[in-house]
C-alpha cells in the first residue's frame, strides 16, 4: 500500500511540473506583480507560478509539523 501511495504522489508531482511548463512555455512575456505599495522585478508568467508551487509545498511541510497536523500511521493495516 506504501508504494501505492508513493506512485500516486510521484504522479501529482509530474502532473505539477508539465502543467507549469505548458503555461511556461505559452506565457513567456515577463510580468511584476503588485501588492500594496510594493513591486516585483519582471519575471516570465511559468516562473512566478513554479516559485508559488514550490513555496506553498515548502510551507505545508514546514507547518505540519509545527501545528500538530502530521499524519498518525496506523500499524494495524
Amino acid at each position: 500500500m506504501k508504494s501505492f501511495a508513493t506512485l500516486i504522489t510521484a504522479c501529482i508531482i509530474a502532473i505539477w511540473i508539465g502543467a507549469i511548463a505548458l503555461v511556461a512555455i505559452q506565457n513567456a512575456a515577463p510580468i511584476s506583480l503588485k501588492f500594496l505599495a510594493f513591486q516585483t522585478i519582471e519575471l516570465p508568467f511559468g516562473l512566478l507560478i513554479a516559485f508559488s508551487v514550490i513555496l506553498g509545498i515548502l510551507g505545508t511541510a514546514i507547518l505540519q509539523p509545527l501545528l500538530g497536523l502530521s499524519p498518525q500511521s496506523n500499524d494495524d493495516l
